[in-house]
């Protein structure tokens, strides 16, 4: 069927997470443009007394609004680190989280593509994929509620197969979650002890253990754990921000901010870190508490004022002395006033078991991993000893960690129980799509979990929008219309099964160059009458028509037949191709092609491939004429029909002219070479597509091969149209 050209139609991206429009908001954009002119730069002091200029604009929108500021902050901290702090890769395995790092436990594989072991999703540690930065809650998301986490069928069930103990840990991780949520801390510390007992090795247990730790107010223990696992894995960005929530939970409020930027130096997509500078950048600068901090402020530690990625020198002359982080001293008094701009501090003898203890055992002399202090001041070489091991953990002033144990230095040596897969465990059968049964060709992945070769799942949603296995609803997947590539599953496949892929991939080439011959099985799209050059918009709603637009597509040649049908042999002797400029989908599969007449053809043989036709063709062209005088005479018919034409559209009602001119366009100018094209002046098939004639009528002058035949025929309609005018 044939309807209007598809509309273009604008998509707009989710807002930033915690962003918000409302009042207000051109003064917070021009904040926002104002900073982000110096973020290439790293001018950390000129972002910092941008925000502090900005105050006389008004109040700050929000903590969501110093998003630049932090993203500033967090490029100073970490060019000031140098080349020779890399970014955490975690576990080197055939199955391992693109957010963590770690074994893939219970894998998701979000839209974009990658795969995430649950706890990371299901904790929301990030709004965008590691890898690619691609949002991974749906559009306009905020909360993985209203997306449930499916788990990808075909990952979790090689992971059962490979490396089932690693398996049962992340189980066990799960329900110690559990418990941790509902504030079953006792019961949660147990399980986590024991299990410790079984397996000493595993980080993750520490972190649950700290968290532990942290609700039963056990701090001190709590850091303890946490450092150790720093020492193992010194750039995983989780653990700077667990230890970062000790030490805010405990009062310790500048120290949590350090390390909250060196989680973010990390990874910079690490939401919760972010969220967490941002308020608190928030509460420091936020005008009523500014005014206080100006008038006596609390937070002049020398400790602090020497710390390079905070306010320099020349800032704080400029301001009054506003520093970012309170007194961290432990050998002050037991109960501490509260930091004037709103961050108090919870009494030292409740946060960390008593500041005196703490001092005497030495167990933590500092608690902060801020790794690039001058070291000019007092304080700034922070030292963390651990008293349960042998292993030191020193940040000295170039901002490298050193770990020293009995004199000797010592390199990161993790022996993962998942790096390597037992050869007779890898099968091929793991590796088939359900559909077509034979191994994954571009692998996708739905919300349900199930996957399935690309082109398999697409021929499944032309008929229904759910999935082939479980009849889930996919219709919001289908509507979005992005498959992506399942690309941990396809790098398995190139790893293990090398052969069978490039088998894979010649017969799929072999059935590529078969959709793409445009004369022979080439497709035949069995409509309505369409003309060279004349456009022919089609809406797109049968499955069949579905698969064959999308393989016109995907070979590249994005052309198809089009014929009348036929009552004795399914459609016409004659028709024209047509070249795809455009398609538009719709959200529930459908789709408006924008299509434009091609070349003539007849056809030769028909036949039928996935229940649309197809058919083997040659190609029409006119044939010229070489005598001078009858090209002449030619010409003159030539310019009699033409000027008959004109005056047959201009004398036609407004109306009736209006609605040709925006489905049809105008009519095509005269040529002065009528035998230059190969289908003849193209006002004549423009002229052709609008005459109310039938369509047997049409496809006989369609066929024709001779332009002065095709001028007659034309001549004799336009003739018997002008009587009914004056008429």
């Amino acid at each position: 069927a044939a309807s209007s050209p598809a509309a273009t139609v604008g998509s707009e991206l989710p807002p930033e997470p915690g962003g918000s429009g409302g009042p207000g908001e051109g003064a917070d954009e021009e904040r926002e443009l104002l900073l982000a002119r110096l973020v290439p730069a790293s001018r950390l002091k000129e972002a910092v007394g941008a925000s502090l200029a900005s105050l006389c604009l008004g109040p700050l929108g929000g903590a969501q609004r110093l998003g630049t500021l932090v993203d500033c902050l967090v490029l100073n901290y970490r060019l000031r680190q140098g080349p020779g702090r890399s970014r955490e890769r975690g576990a080197e395995g055939p199955l391992r989280c693109c957010g963590c790092g770690r074994f893939l436990g219970e894998p998701v594989t979000v839209p974009c593509g990658h795969t995430y072991c649950r706890r990371c999703l299901r904790r929301e540690l990030r709004a965008r994929c590691r890898r690619c930065r691609d949002w991974l809650l749906p559009a306009g998301g905020t909360s993985t509620a209203a997306a449930p986490l499916r788990t990808s069928v075909v990952l979790n069930r090689l992971a059962e197969k490979w490396f089932p103990g690693e398996c049962e840990r992340a189980r066990a991780g799960t329900r110690l979650e559990e418990l941790l949520a509902q504030g079953r801390f006792p019961e949660a510390l147990g399980a986590v002890s024991q299990a410790l007992r079984a397996d000493s090795s595993d980080l993750m247990l520490r972190i649950y253990r700290a968290e532990s730790y942290v609700g039963l107010q056990e701090y001190k223990t709590a850091i303890e754990d946490l450092n150790f696992v720093i020492s193992k894995m010194p750039n995983w960005p989780e653990v700077y921000f667990r230890k970062g929530k000790v030490l805010q939970d405990s009062g310790f409020v500048g120290d949590a901010l350090q390390l909250f930027l060196q989680c973010l130096a990390l990874d910079e997509d690490f939401l919760p870190a972010k969220l967490e500078v941002e308020k608190i950048l928030c509460d420091v600068l936020s005008p009523e508490k500014l005014g206080e901090s100006l008038k006596e402020s609390a937070w002049n530690s020398p400790h602090i004022r020497n710390k390079p990625f905070m306010l320099g020198s020349e800032v704080t002359a400029s301001y009054c002395s506003l520093q970012l982080c309170p007194q961290q001293s432990l050998g002050g008094s037991d109960v501490l006033e509260p930091v004037s701009g709103g961050l108090n501090r919870a009494q030292s003898a409740h946060a960390l078991n008593s500041t005196k203890d703490l001092a005497k055992e030495d167990g933590l002399k500092r608690v902060s991993s801020e790794p690039l202090l001058s070291g000019q001041g007092k304080g700034a070489l922070l030292k963390r000893k651990l008293s349960f091991s042998e292993q030191d953990t020193v940040v000295c002033e170039d901002g490298r960690n050193k770990h020293k144990k009995q004199g000797e230095s010592t390199k990161r040596d993790m022996t993962l129980a998942f790096g390597t897969i037992p050869g007779d465990l890898i099968d091929v059968s793991d590796f088939e799509c359900s559909l077509c049964m034979r191994l994954f060709f571009e692998p996708v992945t739905t919300p349900c979990g199930h996957t399935f070769c690309k082109g398999c799942l697409e021929r499944c949603l032309d008929h229904a929008p759910q999935c082939p296995l479980c009849k889930e609803s996919l219709k919001e997947y289908l509507a979005s219309r992005k498959y992506s590539i399942t690309e941990l599953l396809e790098e398995l496949i190139m790893k293990y099964l090398s052969d069978e892929l490039f088998e894979r991939k010649r017969i799929h080439a072999e059935e590529t160059a078969e959709h793409s011959n445009l004369t022979k099985n080439v497709p035949m799209f069995v409509c309505t009458m369409a003309y060279p050059t004349v456009p022919c918009p089609l809406h797109v709603f049968e499955p069949r028509y579905r698969l064959m637009i999308r393989r016109s597509m995907e070979t590249g040649t994005k052309q198809f037949g089009m014929c009348i049908s036929d009552s004795q042999n399914g459609f016409a002797d004659y028709g024209c191709m047509l070249q795809i400029r455009n398609v538009h989908f719709l959200p529930d599969g459908r789709s408006v092609v924008d299509t434009i007449g091609g070349k003539r053809f007849r056809v030769l043989r028909r036949g039928m491939k996935d229940g649309y036709c197809t058919a083997d063709i040659e190609y029409l062209e006119d044939v010229k004429v070489a005598d001078e005088e009858e090209l002449k005479k030619l010409r003159e018919l030539h310019n009699f029909v033409y000027n008959q034409a004109c005056s047959w559209f201009q004398n036609l009602r407004n109306k009736f002219r209006t609605q040709i001119l925006q489905h049809f366009g105008p009519m095509p100018d005269r040529e002065e070479n009528i035998q230059a094209m190969p289908n003849g002046p193209a006002w004549c098939w423009w002229l052709l597509a609008v005459l109310p004639v039938d369509p047997r009528y049409q496809l006989s002058v369609l066929s024709m091969m001779s332009l002065k035949d095709r001028l007659i025929k034309i001549q004799h309609i336009l003739t018997y149209f002008s009587r009914d005018q004056s008429k």
